[in-house]
């Protein structure tokens, strides 16, 4: 049995709000995203989803608190994350392998220097944890949708965070390589001590994956455990019907 949310460490989110152009974008967000467990966060385009990963970050300036606490509330301290983007863009026709793409952040050194045997094992270990270390040296352009977010994935693990952003990382993904995606983000849920935060339209697999889910729009609405959310008023409101 998974510990109650109250003894985990968490990040936590109290009254955070964005204004833009004089206008509120998001108001009185209060929230936890616990660790070793999986938060989705879901709502209509516009809902502040964006708004709210971009404050995570420290991208953009808001009020409220963002502190990253263990199970008592005190404070853990400098809150690492690491973020998967909804897309790459890049140019597919670019001579650049996965290695190249990878050892640019590894290393210091120009990749057009060469890889080091070192640097290369690292890369194809930090791969095998996402399942996809035959990838290592297919051109960037070449990878399914599917494997370059694995390829994105793996990079956001390192160094180990303590929260994992992943901002509609399946977005266009076929169903396989969804299903791939979403077993490795549950495999870090359970083998590895960080909060997940994801954010997904695709509300099937959201009810299926999911510990926590919040519903926003520019506020919380609601948020708990998947079929409580999923069955609620507010749900009807936002999405009209609930998800089988």
């Amino acid at each position: 049995m998974r510990p109650h949310h109250c003894e985990l460490c968490h990040i936590d989110l109290k009254h955070v709000s964005v204004s833009r152009g004089g206008q509120e974008v998001l108001q009185d967000v209060s929230m936890h995203i616990h660790c070793s467990q999986l938060t989705v966060l879901i709502g209509q385009n516009g809902a502040g989803k964006t708004t709210l990963i971009r404050a995570l970050l420290g991208e953009i300036p808001y009020t409220g608190s963002i502190r990253h606490q263990d199970g008592k509330g005190k404070p853990v301290g400098h809150l690492r994350i690491g973020y998967v983007p909804q897309h790459l863009a890049f140019d597919q026709d670019m001579p650049v392998t996965v290695q190249d793409f990878m050892a640019a952040a590894f290393t210091r050194r120009p990749v057009w220097t060469g890889v080091s045997r070192k640097v290369r094992a690292e890369i194809l270990e930090a791969l095998k944890v996402v399942h996809a270390p035959e990838v290592i040296d297919r051109p960037l352009g070449r990878c399914s949708g599917g494997e370059l977010q694995r390829v994105l994935l793996a990079l956001a693990l390192r160094p180990s965070p303590d929260l994992l952003v992943l901002d509609e990382p399946v977005s266009g993904i076929d169903q396989n390589g969804l299903k791939m995606f979403l077993d490795t983000v549950n495999e870090l849920r359970t083998g590895r001590h960080i909060a997940i935060l994801l954010v997904s339209h695709d509300l099937r697999f959201v009810r299926e994956y999911a510990d926590h889910v919040v519903l926003l729009d520019k506020t919380v609405l609601i948020q708990g455990a998947p079929d409580p959310v999923f069955e609620s008023e507010a749900f009807a409101r936002v999405f009209g019907t609930g998800v089988e």
